[in-house]
């Protein structure tokens, strides 16, 4: 993974929230492409597979050397009996087959296994947990030993967790049983728990990190709070929503729109190698590249420590010549 990445995230091409057709999401797919965006990732949770598949029918025709793929694991696909007329965890496909929790070495070869037959690839780069915290206590663990074999058979490149929880994944880091993760809504303008227990450690480890949720699941995502607009997938509450027009309103004191330095922001920190959203067309492509080659002047983020709305910690000293912080990579 090439530091300082903006990759895909492939929810949206499973219909997350909304549904797009095939021929909408392989022109997001080529656009994305043909703009330079080389990362891309997916989960069988996706749409029930459609995300990867979508995702492959894109990629099987590209250079296999040029892109990085991650997808994720935890989550079996197994038929629905009797199956429902749509499925009822979010993505708007059939519900002909349901989610079953899975951490075993055996799952954990048969889903990426399946993975693969979705993607039409022989190997992904990245290979998370996927929400192992939401699963049982100790799947963390038995997830990773899984992964662990994978990644000793030469099946996978890296290993970690992608997961919206930051509880033990300090202690996971700091026993090397990681080489990335995937941390979606906990290191935002709006949230910036997860730099002590997450970003902190992984930095100190050389442990990669994947930041995902970056816009608050759509409240950073337009330059003023948009009407009805969602934060952790809830419609905003009016703290939430006075907090984000104050963030804001600093930002354009400086000449900058709330989502440019919502993209910014997480690869401030050296740990963060990559930056991952969902792009549901052409236009969000072109619309999140722009975004993500914006300067926001070192002033700005000054200006949002004094005010209190981030922690002096998450602004480190700009480096010569370049970015502020030296991302991590992962190979």
């Amino acid at each position: 993974m090439i530091p300082g990445t903006l990759g895909l995230g492939g929810a949206p091409l499973g219909n997350f929230a909304a549904a797009m057709d095939d021929d909408r999401a392989r022109r997001t797919l080529d656009r994305a492409w043909d703009r330079g965006i080389r990362y891309f990732d997916t989960a069988p949770h996706y749409g029930l597979g459609l995300s990867e598949r979508r995702l492959g029918a894109a990629l099987r025709e590209r250079p296999r050397d040029e892109f990085v793929v991650s997808t994720k694991v935890g989550r079996l696909l197994v038929p629905r009996v009797p199956p429902r007329e749509w499925d009822d965890d979010g993505f708007l496909v059939p519900g002909d087959l349901e989610r079953r929790w899975d951490f075993s070495p055996e799952g954990v070869e048969r889903s990426l296994r399946e993975s693969l037959d979705r993607l039409g690839l022989d190997a992904v780069d990245i290979l998370f947990a996927h929400d192992p915290d939401q699963a049982w206590g100790s799947a963390a663990r038995e997830s990773l030993a899984s992964l662990a074999r994978l990644k000793q058979a030469g099946l996978v490149s890296a290993i970690g967790i992608g997961t919206n929880s930051t509880a033990g994944l300090s202690t996971l880091i700091g026993e090397g049983l990681v080489d990335v993760i995937m941390l979606a809504n906990r290191y935002s303008l709006l949230e910036a728990s997860a730099l002590e227990t997450v970003l902190e450690p992984a930095r100190e480890a050389g442990v990669a990190v994947v930041a995902v949720g970056v816009f608050a699941t759509g409240l950073l995502s337009t330059a003023r709070p948009a009407a009805g607009a969602t934060f952790e997938y809830r419609p905003a509450d009016a703290a939430v929503l006075d907090r984000t027009r104050r963030i804001a309103e600093i930002c354009e004191d400086h000449g900058v729109e709330l989502p440019v330095a919502a993209l910014a922001f997480p690869l401030l920190h050296p740990a963060v190698a990559a930056v991952a959203v969902g792009m549901r067309s052409p236009g969000e492509v072109d619309e999140n590249l722009e975004r993500f080659a914006a300067d926001v002047p070192d002033g700005l983020w000054r200006d949002l420590v004094a005010a209190g709305f981030l922690p002096a910690a998450a602004v480190p000293t700009r480096s010569p010549g370049g970015r502020p912080g030296d991302a991590a990579a992962t190979s």
